[in-house]
């Protein structure tokens, strides 16, 4: 039975322990580093990797430091590890990885994937999602993923051994389920619709800031002109040399701040664009309880239909056009003996028909039940880490606004003295 599968999978820890992976060990991804090798087809590429620490939270209490346990891992390696989460948990939401490539970016930051500001701000994404699922109540315990962080060699070969691959639904087949399924749950569609709008407006937002990035970066370095021009200025100057020299290197000091100022903004779209992944991931739940109410719904019609034909081979009435109606009247009826074995056949369907839609039923009212407490917990955390995150942003322009008004009051102190 599936719903017992979703109950159990993955799992070997007690019930009590689920939850305290992260409470008994922690986990960062400590560096980047950059490597060439040969790939599947014994090309040359350059690719990164990762390093993943962990040590027992004990030891820390404890007063001990010992040296972490260390392993390398690659972008992809990550990639199968939540590919493996995703269907294995399809009740989940499960947390996004960072963007493989840089998206959204204003026009002075760089897009190449092997830029090292953009492997250091994955570095730290990459450990965020490790942290996300070490801390989910589900997602923590699994084995697999435990393995992911302590075991560095034979872990794809346990990964591929648990034949999560063979269990994905094919995109036709869940594109077929999404216009095809008769009685969608009200609650699972909003959501659904729910999350292509999160998508949408996170999405906007991450286009206004790249524009605002941009001429933020203008006026900074405008500024910095302020400097050069001020400086120049205080060479031809012998009364108002002094000060106009120092309100230039309060600008020039203004314009070289952008550097961090930015930085700190990308932080922020980061935290930004999690949740822009993690819409597609609430959706991809959504997407799944579509098709297991689909496969409800067509082994309830299969059922009915089984259940026509008994009726029809019993009474010997056709109430609707068939292939079988047209034959009878051409070749005439059944012989009883036909007819009881087309009987005995059909009631050893209809009671494995029912059987399938009882376990159909189970398993969508357990997907459902699943589901919806996960995602409860997501809208909880959703609303906690974007409020967090907007007030801080809101903090930073307010904290950026106030040194370019100390800025301008420096140099009016200065041209004051002149």
């Amino acid at each position: 039975m599936r719903e017992r599968e979703m109950q159990s999978r993955g799992t070997d820890m007690p019930t009590q322990e689920r939850k305290l992976l992260l409470k008994k060990m922690e986990i960062s991804v400590a560096e980047a580093e950059k490597r060439t090798g040969k790939n599947a087809v014994n090309m040359q590429e350059t690719y990164t990797v990762y390093l993943i620490e962990t040590r027992p939270v004990d030891a820390a209490s404890e007063g001990t430091n010992p040296v972490p346990d260390s392993l390398w891992r690659r972008y992809s390696e990550f990639e199968l590890l939540r590919n493996y989460l995703l269907v294995t948990y399809p009740f989940l939401v499960v947390p996004p990885l960072p963007e493989k490539r840089a998206e959204f970016v204003w026009h002075k930051l760089s897009a190449d994937n092997m830029d090292p500001d953009f492997v250091e701000r994955r570095r730290v994404g990459l450990e965020n999602f490790l942290l996300r699922v070490a801390s989910h109540p589900d997602l923590s315990s699994d084995k697999i993923f435990y393995s992911f962080l302590t075991e560095e060699n034979g872990w794809k070969e346990t990964v591929f051994e648990t034949g999560f691959q063979a269990k994905a639904d094919s995109r036709l087949k869940a594109l077929n389920a999404t216009f095809r399924v008769k009685n969608p749950d009200k609650r699972f569609a909003e959501m659904k619709h729910y999350g292509d709008e999160l998508q949408s407006v996170i999405s906007q937002l991450l286009r206004v800031r790249a524009r605002a990035a941009d001429r933020l970066y203008g006026v900074y370095k405008v500024h910095g002109n302020y400097g050069r021009v001020f400086s120049e200025w205080s060479a031809i100057e012998k009364e108002m040399g002094d000060g106009l020299q120092s309100a230039g290197h309060h600008m020039d000091a203004y314009a070289a701040s952008v550097d961090d100022i930015l930085e700190e903004e990308e932080h922020y779209a980061d935290q930004l664009k999690e949740y822009l992944f993690y819409a597609d991931a609430l959706r991809a739940v959504c997407r799944k309880h579509e098709l297991t109410q689909y496969e409800l719904e067509m082994a309830a019609q299969d059922l009915t239909s089984k259940k026509q034909q008994r009726e029809e081979l019993a009474t010997g009435t056709i109430r609707t056009f068939s292939l079988k109606g047209v034959t009878s009247k051409l070749f005439g009826q059944e012989t009883p003996e036909q007819r009881e074995a087309k009987l005995k056949m059909l009631e050893t369907q209809i009671e494995e028909g029912e059987e399938l839609v009882k376990e159909r039923n189970a398993e969508c009212e357990e997907f459902v039940k699943s589901a919806w407490v996960d995602i409860e917990r997501f809208k909880e955390q959703k609303d906690h880490d974007l409020r967090e995150a907007l007030i801080s942003y809101a903090i930073m322009q307010i904290s950026m606004c106030k040194k370019g008004i100390q800025v301008w009051n420096n140099a009016k102190e200065c041209f004051s003295k002149m």
